[in-house]
């Protein structure tokens, strides 16, 4: 593995320094209560609760908030295989498909298992049970250097 994405993993592990990325540059996710459980090069899961935060009127959590951690599982993968790449490699969301399967009406934690591919994000309750799966097909694009 190399030194950047060992670096990135570190800072992602780091209990405060992830936190802090999420609140200064994710803030919905932070206070949504999103949060990764398990990562390296190839795997990530995260998890979104279901609490007064992120519920909806039908009693279970808002697609905006499943949402938002199933990007997560396939985004920290991306991003630890662009960090600090020379050339520099911008990431952007272009397609988003999610399919829902039953009410999310507690921890739910999504998977990204494929670090190659980066595009299937599987979510489960705490019994296991398929809750939603989340499809997003990310575009990887060189940056222009700066001048």
């Amino acid at each position: 593995m190399s030194n950047n994405k060992q670096y990135f993993l570190d800072i992602v592990k780091h209990p405060v320094k992830f936190r802090m990325f999420l609140f200064f540059k994710l803030p919905a996710a932070f206070f949504c209560g999103v949060r990764f459980k398990n990562i390296d090069e190839n795997f990530c899961s995260v998890t979104v609760p279901y609490k007064w935060f992120t519920k909806n009127p039908f009693k279970s959590t808002y697609f905006a908030c499943l949402s938002m951690a199933g990007e997560m599982s396939s985004g920290l993968l991306a991003m630890t295989h662009v960090y600090k790449r020379t050339p520099a490699v911008s990431m952007l969301v272009v397609v988003m498909e999610a399919t829902y399967f039953k009410k999310a009406t507690g921890i739910t934690t999504f998977v990204c298992k494929d670090g190659a591919m980066i595009k299937e994000a599987i979510g489960k309750n705490e019994k296991g049970e398929d809750i939603a799966a989340f499809y997003s097909t990310w575009s990887f694009k060189v940056k222009a250097p700066h001048k």
